[in-house]
């Protein structure tokens, strides 16, 4: 067969499940019926080529997990799912389209219903394959407070996997921050659960709408962990869960499309989600409406007997966890396997929970037109070539990492970019001598954050290039500059714990006019480095002697602006006090430097806020800006949680001007809508955004509410002398609560709508009395406020 040929069967009568005339639950039905269990269960696990088993790769205990499987000796069984053929290893993307389609063409030869594998990979920050876009992460999503750039994102993603055979991506993660300790933070897209919500909603809309599955992960609890350890129980109550935890994931459920879920790793409250029936099954489900398929996180299944000590052997935990709701073991199979076919067979697990996760996993391939009698192998990306199977080099014929990505990923890390402090050094003026200090300065990694294939999967390739054109903050500055004199000096490492470079780094800084001091993370897995998987941290204390270096060159005297290239916020000591200006960049992606040197020049105007708050005291935690009174700061405890930059700050070089704070009246009834608004205008000397946050505080409610919480935002692109009035129509639903009994309830009461720059500085009010009866409100209800912004006219031009 060649590359230009499809995998064609003709439709016999006999074969209703590839007549495309049918109704799909019609197809899916006639081929479950004639498949043996064996048959059956195939379709419900993945296999992981060319992953090891000596616990040297990219997944935990996988070393433990990878039983020795004969692919030859399974495939007359059939495939559910292929695990990661492009991210395992590095790969031309050419060659491994084909060697994809080559598998692909194995597979359906070999069963007798002809169904291919379903092909899966990661894309948390940009497809994770060799040579593809690195996108920034999703904690710079969040910091871009833009859905719309995120979604444009998240069809380029989506474009570039199913060009090259690949169906569904596991991405995005709607994980909201509890405790910034967590490793996984730089995954997550923030602290407040709206912008989680809105922001993953759009980035799985661009991914469903080039025809590839998006996943949501991790349903529910994971970033709630203990002590902010990684796969640690979780004991949140109901209220946090309901009202914290659970909003974007039913966000996403009802407005994003998305075809798929994975559960949790975590046990929550003693009991472990991928066995929790009311969460994958009575909540997505029933109450949810959720349609699509379940899959495990990578081993989750069999971590229920070996972790969790919940189930007593391996085929007991595929029971389980099929009766819970998952429907997919991933990545490879271990307990889905001739046990679980044998138990089925004699009776001790019901067939019906096999039929239950295959109808699922058929329907998806059949929407995917993979039951389809001229389904064909070939992905987009090789259809142009001829003779690829008989021989030909397709090497360097395809291009994940195209102009326009990279224009994209450029557009997303300069909206990014926070200002935190600026003393009015920043722009810079033309500096003759700029030093260059600090550990991550010359590290092209330093933008990159676990998930990225460089770091996930190429620092265990060294001999193979990075593949991405990726320029160090030090080439940045310096390209960014070109008439300074720039001189560097690394100073320590990033975990190391060196001083003896200190005195070097401070020369450096003593002699210059200015000094770009980059401090931040090493992105890495399972404790290899200090942001990622399993890079959990005791407290938010800048790793190694970053903190010392940085009080080092303080004291030098020069002024000096501290640069984050970061995957969790740290607390900076007297820098907020003593800096000259500090930039925050959360792993910015292949275009982040050149971003992070146009903010320093002037050329990009920050317009970046906050997606977690910045602490002031590295043991301050667990800490969150959804916070009540009582976990503020306050008199019967020596602790101060305040932040030193709260959720939602952020600077810029515009000068923005709010006013005119109303409301259309002074009453909300409990089914009815309210509209608020105010005025901003551009009185700076240049052109900017300004991002309008909109926070609830309800002063008295029957059960303790957080101080502030976000309920909407919108960017407003000003011109200098533009105005412009930004309006919130809010329903009473969105001021709904978990109260007692664990209904979600509208009550009546005093409300204030804050208009914030931040969740710490909110300029304008305007209160409402919302009257009637209390109102129970459940799924259905309204997500979001309509918002508007009406642009008013510059002097002397038109709107």
């Amino acid at each position: 067969m060649t590359l230009s040929e499809s995998t064609q069967r003709p439709v016999a009568a006999a074969e209703p499940w590839r007549d495309v005339s049918l109704p799909v639950g019609e197809r899916v039905d006639a081929l479950v019926a004639v498949m043996t269990v064996a048959e059956k269960v195939a379709q419900l696990y993945g296999v992981w080529v060319g992953a090891s088993d000596d616990g040297e790769d990219v997944a935990p205990h996988q070393h433990e997990m990878d039983d020795h499987i004969d692919l030859d000796a399974i495939l007359p069984w059939g495939l559910g799912q292929l695990t990661r053929p492009f991210g395992t290893a590095p790969v031309d993307p050419a060659v491994g389209a084909l060697s994809l389609l080559r598998a692909q063409q194995k597979i359906v030869a070999a069963n007798r219903f002809g169904v291919p594998a379903l092909a899966h990979e990661e894309c948390l920050a940009g497809f994770a394959t060799w040579g593809a876009t690195a996108y920034p992460v999703p904690l710079s999503w969040g910091a871009s407070f833009d859905p719309d750039l995120v979604r444009e994102m998240g069809r380029r993603i989506g474009d570039d996997m199913r060009s090259v055979g690949v169906h569904q991506g596991l991405a995005p993660v709607l994980d909201v921050v509890r405790d910034a300790r967590w490793g996984r933070v730089e995954e997550t897209i923030g602290e407040d659960p709206y912008l989680v919500g809105t922001v993953a909603t759009a980035y799985i809309q661009g991914v469903e709408s080039a025809g590839v599955i998006a996943t949501l992960k991790h349903f529910v609890g994971y970033s709630a962990s203990k002590g902010g350890r990684n796969l640690a129980p979780v004991s949140v109550g109901a209220r946090e869960l309901a009202d914290v935890l659970l909003p974007p994931f039913e966000m996403a459920i009802r407005e994003s499309g998305v075809r798929s879920v994975m559960n949790s790793y975590t046990d929550l409250d003693g009991i472990p989600t991928a066995a929790d029936a009311s969460l994958l099954t009575d909540l997505l489900r029933d109450r949810w409406g959720f349609e699509g398929t379940v899959v495990a996180d990578y081993f989750s299944i069999a971590f229920l007997k070996q972790l969790h000590g919940y189930s007593e052997g391996w085929t007991d935990a595929a029971r389980d966890a099929l009766a819970a709701g998952i429907d997919v073991e991933l990545p490879t199979v271990k307990t889905f396997g001739p046990a679980l076919v044998r138990a089925v067979e004699d009776g001790s697990v019901d067939e019906a929970l096999i039929d239950r996760a295959l109808t699922r996993v058929l329907r998806q391939k059949a929407e995917l037109g993979m039951l389809d009698p001229d389904w064909s192998p070939v992905p987009p990306a090789l259809a142009a070539v001829r003779r690829g199977a008989a021989g030909q080099d397709v090497r360097g014929s395809v291009d994940l990492d195209p102009p326009a990505n990279r224009d994209l990923a450029r557009r997303l890390a300069e909206e990014a970019i926070v200002l935190l402090s600026n003393d009015g050094a920043l722009p810079l003026r033309r500096p003759r001598r700029i030093a260059v200090v600090g550990p991550v300065a010359a590290d092209p990694y330093a933008v990159l954050g676990c998930y990225s294939f460089p770091s996930h999967v190429g620092v265990r390739h060294p001999e193979v290039p990075i593949g991405l054109t990726l320029p160090t903050l030090r080439d940045a500055v310096a390209a960014e500059f070109p008439d300074a004199e720039i001189v560097f000096a690394r100073g320590t490492s990033v975990d190391g714990g060196e001083t003896e470079g200190f005195a070097k780094a401070v020369a450096a800084a003593s002699a210059a006019d200015v000094v770009v001091l980059a401090l931040g993370d090493r992105a890495g897995l399972f404790g290899r480095g200090t942001s990622g998987e399993g890079c959990d941290v005791a407290d938010l204390s800048l790793p190694g002697s970053q903190q010392a270096l940085l009080d080092a060159v303080l004291d030098a005297g020069t002024p000096t602006v501290v640069t984050l290239l970061a995957g969790r916020p740290y607390a900076l000591g007297s820098a907020p006090e003593r800096a000259a200006a500090i930039v925050q960049t959360f792993f910015a992606g292949e275009e982040g430097t050149g971003a992070i040197a146009g903010v320093l020049s002037g050329r990009v105007n920050p317009s970046g806020r906050l997606p977690v708050s910045v602490p002031r005291d590295p043991g301050a935690q667990p800490s969150t800006y959804l916070a009540a009174t009582l976990a503020r700061r306050n008199e019967v405890s020596n602790i101060d949680p305040t932040a030193a930059f709260p959720f939602g700050h952020g600077l810029g070089y515009s000068h923005f001007v709010w006013s005119d704070a109303s409301a259309s009246a002074s009453e909300l009834p409990v089914d009815g809508s309210v509209t608020v608004s105010m005025h901003v205008g551009n009185a700076g000397d240049r052109d900017g955004v300004e991002v309008v946050q909109l926070y609830l505080h309800d002063p008295v409610a029957s059960a303790v509410r957080p101080v502030q919480r976000l309920i909407g935002y919108a960017r407003v692109p000003l011109r200098v002398g533009e105005r412009a009035q930004v309006s919130f129509e809010v329903a009473a639903d969105l001021l709904s609560f978990t109260g007692a009994g664990g209904r979600r309830i509208v009550e009546p009461g005093d409300v204030v709508f804050g208009f914030g720059r931040s969740s710490g500085d909110i300029p304008l009010t305007s209160a409402v009395r919302v009257v009637g009866e209390t109102r129970v409100v459940d799924h259905t209800r309204r997500l979001h406020a309509d918002t508007r912004v009406d642009i008013e006219s510059v002097a002397g031009q038109e709107p």
